[in-house]
């Protein structure tokens, strides 16, 4: 196994991007993606990514959207949701059929998205 898990990040917010990268950087390898398509962009070109962790409200598809787009490729990717907004149908649905493992609110508990992260390294 590897030293250190590498994740996807994307979020449309900057601000949320570099966050993430700063707290979550410490102990894993982060790349960031500021929509969808770059990060299906991101998965084209790097190979190992351990972890997918999405917001769900960008422009041009949401965080579902985004991971259906995924899993066409990439079948057995661990995704997760992280999002400002209250878990929706579609989250609870995307949760139900597998397409995502768990989804966390804004603002972020990083001690608790380690966690989880842990359970499925």
């Amino acid at each position: 196994m590897k030293d250190t898990l590498k994740i996807l990040y994307v979020d449309d917010e900057k601000i949320n991007r570099f966050i993430f990268e700063k707290l979550m950087g410490k102990k894993y390898q982060i790349i960031t993606a500021k929509n969808g398509p770059d990060g299906l962009e991101v998965l084209e070109n790097e190979k190992d990514i351990d972890f997918i962790v999405s917001d769900m409200r960008m422009p041009i598809m949401n965080g579902i959207e985004f991971i259906r787009e995924v899993h066409k490729k990439h079948q057995d990717s661990k995704c997760f949701i992280l999002t400002g907004y209250s878990i929706n149908e579609e989250i609870q649905e995307a949760i139900d059929e597998g397409l995502i493992l768990c989804y966390w609110s804004k603002p972020a508990d990083f001690d608790m998205i380690d966690k989880t992260l842990q359970q499925y390294a």
